[in-house]
Formats: C-alpha cells, structure tokens, sequence
C-alpha cells in the first residue's frame, strides 16, 4: 500500500486517505437469531442511487452464509463486487447484509460529518481508484484495505455542513424526476395493457419475429484516455428506458466495431440484477463511434412482422417480464443472465403491424414525457458531478 502523506492547504483543507476518517462495521449477527427483519442485497441497491427502496425479510428463504452483517440507520452500504455499478446506499433501518456489501460509516463525525460520506463515495474519482484496484475478471471485487489510502481533500467542519445540504438538495431534484418517471412508466404500462386486451393479439414467441438469433455484443478494452470510440454502458438501459451519455472511451478493435450500435437498434441488458436484466431500450441516436459490449444482446426486429417501439413495449411489460426473470439463471444473488435461446422463447402479444403503429402513437405522450425526465435527471446528474468533484477536490469533472 502507497504511504499516504497528510498535509494542510492553505485553505483550511486537509488532504487525508479515505482509511484514516471511515471505519468498516464489522458487527457480525445470526440473522435467525438476531431479531432483525430485514436483509438488503446487492439486487436491491440501484446505481448511483443512495435510497433503499427494496429489501427482502429475513425467514422468507435461505440467505445463505454471507448474510452475515449487521447495519443500523446511517450505515452507508457499498458494494464491493462490481464496483463500476456504483452501488452506495444509506440505510434508514436496521438489517443484515451479505460481507461482500461492506458497511461504513465516519470513524469521527466531529472530522468527517456522516452525511458527507455517501456524497465522497459517489465522485468519479473514488470510483475511478475502486475499479482500478478491484481484482479479478469474472467478477471483480475491490477490498477494504486498497479503498483506504484512496486520497481526498478534507474540508472542515462548517464547509462540510453547506456542502451536504448543497448535495442533499441535488438529491431532491434527482428523486423527484425519478418519481415521475417511474409514474409515467407505469402509466403507459397500464396504457399499453388495456390497448392490446382491445386487440385480441397472438403470443408470439420472440424468435419468429427476429430476422436472426440475439447477437451478444463484444468485450471491450477500456482506456483511460480519448480514443474517438465508445461502448454503450449497461446503465444506458435503465427502467424507464434508454439513458443517454452513458459512454465508455474503448480501443476500436475490429472485434468492437463488428458490434457497432446504430439509431433504432434494439438492444436488451443480457446481465444485469433481476430488476434490470432483460430490458430493453432502442438506440436513438445517429452516431458511427458506438458499440455495445457483451453484457447486451442486439435484437434485429423483422419489421414487416412487428414495430421496433412496440416489441420494446412488449418486453416491458409485466407479462414479459415475468417470463425474462423466470429464464434469467446465475449463482449468484444480485447477478442474473439470459441467454439469447431462451430470449427467443418469450411471447409476446402480437397484433396487426398497423395497430401496432397506432399503440405506439397512442403512447408517445407518456415516452416523451419519460424522455424529458431521462434528460432532466441527466443534466442534473452532470450538475451533482460538477459539485461533488469541485465541493470536495476530488477531481474527475468532465
């Protein structure tokens, strides 16, 4: 591990390792004996989201060994595997947790406020050093000693305190477009449902419609510099819908640019959480510098048979995703995948091309609604960035 020096700046700041003000909980508990009634995995904590909004109760099933760990109210949660997901939540009750998730908290509150702590974790910067000393391949973990002498600059106490309510207002913003969303979502879920029950579809299982198999994207050699190429991030396909800017500079091999991405391709996230994996987003913008990676499947829609948009409708709604959950497979709690056989498998209700078109238009309302809220959230996440990386000197603006 680096040394890690302490100094001042001139002004009032301290630039402190991460290990020296935050403390890993290691309160280990019987989660049947524990009195405890809840458990939070790492499929219910979302991306660059610091709520809990789902958990599961402990006696429902077999938790396994690793739910082994204790959390309380304040508590910042943090998921060690698979860093680049940015998993960093705060709890509001008191649970367990699996050790892979590492709970923290300030080691001096009267030296680093508490609610500073998720805010720090969520800079580019503390990320960037999280992936870069995460080890392993297939699934990538970082551990709590090589996130210790991470270096941040330390501002003090009164700072700290306009700097969380700074942030804390960025919250707000971003929760409030979320929930709008999410009811415009489920709007047009409940639109889309009552307009196909009009027309008295087929189940048609998905591969009739696909002019070839579900291709997988590729793997992708990052760079940490400019290289005039990109691959799609797997955020970019979110719950309400394609997220735009969510790009990774890679090396433009030839494998890269056999899976380039072009406007109105319909991709589906092939591995994801079980909340997210199997949904869909189509690509809407007119780029020749992008490509999908091989957490993606690419879907080449036989349009003569059915509309792009509307098969994106279908494979988001609860009658599919139900079925893409239930072929979604893996060993792992959080992780799940479905390959392209079993995607071919999923009905969905197919209706006349042109009542088709006429749902899809009947339902653009609600889309550009979700369409101005992915943009909102966007640009009010750039904005909470800017904040983070300039309020705290971690560095990383774009």
């Amino acid at each position: 591990m680096p040394e890690v020096a302490t100094k001042r700046s001139n002004a009032g700041w301290t630039t402190v390792a991460f290990g020296d003000v935050v403390r890993q909980v290691k309160d280990k508990v019987d989660p049947e004996e524990s009195g405890l009634e809840r458990y939070v995995a790492g499929e219910h904590m979302d991306t660059d989201d610091l709520r809990i909004q789902r958990w599961g109760e402990i006696g429902d099933g077999y938790l396994g060994p690793a739910f082994h760990m204790r959390f309380k109210p304040g508590h910042v949660l943090y998921g060690s595997r698979r860093t680049y997901l940015r998993k960093i939540a705060v709890a509001h009750f008191e649970g367990i947790t699996a050790n892979t998730t590492y709970v923290l908290k300030s080691a001096d509150p009267e030296v680093l406020l508490p609610g500073l702590l998720p805010f720090l974790m969520q800079t580019r910067s503390f990320t960037e050093h999280s992936v870069r000393e995460s080890r392993g391949s297939v699934n990538p973990y970082v551990n709590f000693s090589d996130l210790a002498w991470f270096e941040f600059q330390l501002p003090p106490l009164e700072d700290q305190r306009e700097l969380v309510a700074a942030f804390q207002a960025a919250e707000v913003v971003l929760s409030s477009t979320d929930s709008v969303a999410d009811a415009a979502r489920k709007a047009q879920a409940a639109a889309f449902d009552s307009l196909i029950a009009q027309q008295e579809p087929v189940e048609t299982p998905l591969g009739d419609i696909l002019e070839a198999s579900p291709r997988n994207g590729c793997s992708a050699l990052a760079s940490n510099e400019a290289t005039g190429y990109w691959v799609l991030a797997l955020s970019a396909i979110s719950k309400w819908g394609y997220r735009g800017d969510q790009f990774k500079p890679v090396v433009p091999t030839q494998e890269m640019k056999a899976a380039k991405i072009q406007m109105g391709d319909l991709v589906v996230s092939r591995s994801n959480t079980r909340e997210l994996v199997g949904l869909p987003a189509v690509f809407p913008e007119d780029r020749d510098d992008v490509s999908y990676p091989d957490t993606m499947m690419r879907l080449a829609i036989d349009t003569t048979k059915a509309s792009t948009t509307f098969i994106e409708l279908c494979l988001r709604s609860k009658q599919c995703r139900r079925q893409v959950q239930s072929f979604a497979a893996g060993t792992s709690a959080s992780m799940k995948k479905i390959n392209g056989t079993n995607l071919k498998r999923v009905t969905v209700p197919l209706c006349d091309r042109a009542d088709q078109d006429l749902i899809v238009q009947t339902l653009s309302p609600f889309s550009a609604q979700i369409d101005d809220c992915s943009k909102r959230h966007r640009m009010a996440s750039e904005l909470k960035q800017l904040m983070l990386a300039r309020g705290l000197g971690c560095g990383g603006a774009e």
